[in-house]
């Protein structure tokens, strides 16, 4: 575990582990090499026995993790053949399914901004704390991407059609509203966490944590729901958008023009992807489900297109293709969760049924 390279500060002290993603000037975003360290130093901590709980930090002032490393993907999707890509989705949804399942106490501090797969080796653990800086978001559909890292399965547990609104918009979630959403479990102020974290190291979890929780500052989600879940209910996009437009309440008409500015295309898959995460039941399920979209999503334009036009050239002004709602079908969503023959991502097992496209 111990290696030249520095993106995963790891140590242990009294009964903690602690895992520190180390990337600050890039928002410590997750390379395929930073999925691999963390695996290994999980399955070390498994086997041993003065390691009673992990805890998960990020370095810098500026959040936990903004994501994966897209600008490999992007290279990867406009010049490779897109198996590095897939390569790092494998081995990072399997890691995000070990955090959901891991034996021991996982603490993640989910402070500042905690971006797609920043959410996904965060939001599966069993102890979850945010801050009043926690902004906590799955913007996948500015980029011509889908939610993944077991996204939109946490994302089909949300109240209401919470979980749908923060899914099309990509709108960040701050402590209550992740509270809310089932993305967090506990509120402790910024300037609490380092002595929440090194009481880590000496008491049980339970006692570390309850020391420092608080009530989180009021958030915007509960008084939204009325209108997010009377337009979100809709059973598409271009219907969710004319409700929104139509619901007179200011917000509702600016979620729609933050809806309208997303790819279509990823719109339509995201939607359908949620619908069907809440019928695929396990986390493994919804998992083997982002697998096949995301490979898909390799293949299709507006993946390169929306990290050329947000990332690399920052023009803001993505052009998507197809360009409306209109013009991407059903067979286009279908396409997506079409089974994938060998390469399928597997973590349900044989014995499990997944949903035919639809």
């Amino acid at each position: 575990m111990n290696g030249a390279d520095d993106s995963v500060l790891l140590r242990t002290e009294g009964r903690a582990a602690y895992l520190t993603l180390n990337r600050p000037r890039a928002l410590n975003a997750l390379t395929h090499t930073m999925v691999r360290r963390i695996d290994e130093a999980l399955t070390v901590w498994e086997d041993d026995p003065a390691v009673e709980t992990v805890v998960l930090t990020g370095a810098g002032e500026r959040g936990l993790c903004a994501g994966g490393d897209i600008r490999a993907i992007h290279d990867d999707a406009r010049d490779g053949d897109g198996t590095a890509s897939a390569a790092f989705w494998r081995d990072e949804y399997r890691l995000n399914a070990r955090i959901a399942r891991y034996p021991k106490p996982y603490v993640a501090v989910m402070d500042g901004i905690v971006m797609g797969g920043g959410v996904g080796v965060s939001a599966h653990a069993g102890v979850r704390i945010a801050t009043e800086r926690s902004r906590i978001a799955m913007p996948e559909t500015g980029i011509g991407f889908v939610p993944d890292v077991g996204g939109t399965y946490l994302l089909a547990l949300a109240p209401g059609e919470l979980g749908t609104h923060l899914a099309l918009t990509g709108a960040p979630a701050g402590a209550a509203d992740a509270l809310l959403c089932g993305l967090a479990d506990h509120f402790v102020p910024s300037e609490s966490l380092a002595p929440l974290v090194a009481d880590l190291a000496h008491k049980p979890v339970r006692v570390a944590v309850d020391r420092y929780v608080r009530p989180a500052p009021p958030g915007a989600l509960a008084a939204a729901r009325p209108w997010i879940d009377a337009c979100y209910g809709a059973d598409t996009v271009e219907e969710i958008v004319g409700r929104l437009l139509d619901h007179g309440d200011s917000e509702a008409k600016e979620a729609a023009e933050t809806v309208l500015a997303k790819s279509p295309t990823s719109l339509k898959v995201t939607l359908a992807a949620v619908r069907r995460a809440r019928r695929l039941g396990p986390l493994e399920n919804v998992l083997d489900q982002e697998y096949r979209v995301s490979c898909r999503a390799l293949t299709a334009p507006d993946l390169v297109e929306g990290i050329r036009a947000q990332v690399i050239d920052k023009d803001r002004d993505p052009r998507w293709s197809p360009a409306t709602l209109a013009e991407v079908t059903d067979a286009d969503v279908a396409r997506f969760f079409t089974p994938l023959g060998d390469r399928e991502l597997g973590l349900a097992g044989p014995g499990s049924t997944q949903e035919a496209p639809g």
